[in-house]
């Protein structure tokens, strides 16, 4: 099978995302580097090579890695890749005349006045770029092996309720189960309409959040027919149907007291064009998208095609928030907070 069938049809050397998305993954790097063991100059505290032993490495051309530099050194230099020159460049030759190597591996440096240098970040990403290398393509497959069973790993076998890892979720779901009703019992007591407003309004509101309707939310995360939707969403997420059902509620509830009678679908559908143009959702809709979106990606290798202008890379700080030692499976969670989830109860 080949790389692209084989990977959910990710290619890396097309999609800074998903590169970024590897790159940003603490756990997996460590992985990766475990797995790799490229040997290379040890330099302040840690491994660096120079371009002459990456293009030995992947078997290319000095020329064709100037020329992913060209190309792409923006990209690198955020993930590692510098120009060393004075007292640090100085400071790496004599790093390398303490080797126990002929210094002929690093090519002629000794009067070079400057020396590019790929960190192991910068050495991945330029092998998540690189077409002509064989060795960059086996490297590839690798990577992308090594981030699924990482992932895997470390949520327990699946990602399909990695949203329940955040410690934010147990409050917005808690939350979210409150405000659902008043939403649930505002359509019941104020809108003249069968059974069927219930599903009809909860997809309005979805898709205005995320362009989705339930069903299609499914399909894309392939949830089972027992799974509910909401216990996949991510806190921002519920916060946001939260704000949405409460809101409505009360903008129907006013309505009905203002005409003395129950409204119709046509008053309804007015009312909600109406809300959800409120130009307050705005900022909370983009952020909303852009990590649904981002995250779904990242973690559940499901794409949001209606959202895939707000994918953007994951920061470290989502790896550490959902694979972290601090995120926990939402059992854990329920078990510390009884008590909590008690005295708010009987508060409400």
């Amino acid at each position: 099978m080949s790389e692209k069938s084989k990977k959910g049809k990710k290619d890396l050397t097309v999609s800074q995302v998903d590169r970024q998305n590897i790159l940003n993954n603490p756990y997996a790097l460590q992985e990766i580097e475990k797995a790799t063991r490229i040997t290379g100059i040890p330099f302040e505290g840690k491994t660096v090579v120079l371009k002459e032993q990456v293009s030995a490495f992947f078997e290319v051309t000095l020329r064709t890695i100037e020329n992913y530099l060209g190309q792409h050194g923006e990209e690198l230099a955020q993930n590692g890749y510098e120009i060393l020159k004075g007292n640090r460049l100085k400071k790496l030759k004599l790093d390398i005349s303490e080797l126990d190597v002929p210094e002929t591996d690093f090519g002629n440096i000794t009067k070079a006045p400057q020396l590019g240098v790929f960190d192991f970040r910068a050495f991945l990403n330029l092998a998540m770029l690189i077409k002509e290398s064989e060795r960059a393509r086996l490297l590839r497959q690798m990577i992308l092996d090594i981030v699924i069973d990482t992932i895997n790993q470390r949520t327990g076998g699946g990602t399909k309720y990695i949203n329940q890892r955040d410690e934010d979720f147990l409050l917005a779901a808690f939350q979210e189960e409150n405000y659902r009703k008043e939403f649930t019992d505002a359509l019941k007591n104020y809108v003249d309409m069968g059974n069927f407003k219930y599903p009809l309004y909860t997809d309005k509101i979805y898709v205005s959040i995320f362009r989705e309707k339930a069903k299609e939310y499914r399909k894309i995360l392939r949830l089972h027919e027992k799974d509910k939707v909401r216990d996949t969403f991510y806190a921002e997420i519920l916060d946001l149907v939260s704000a949405y059902e409460y809101g409505f509620a009360k903008v129907l509830e006013d309505a009905y007291e203002k005409k003395g009678d129950k409204l119709n679908s046509w008053e309804v559908d007015d009312l909600f064009r109406a809300f959800e143009e409120q130009p307050h959702w705005k900022p909370l809709i983009e952020k909303a998208r852009n990590k649904m979106a981002s995250r779904d990606l990242a973690f559940r290798d499901a794409l949001h095609a209606q959202l895939k202008g707000y994918i953007t890379p994951l920061n470290t700080a989502d790896f550490e928030r959902f694979l972290g030692e601090k995120s926990k499976e939402l059992v854990k969670r329920l078990e510390e907070a009884k008590d909590v989830m008690k005295r708010l109860k009987e508060r409400g």
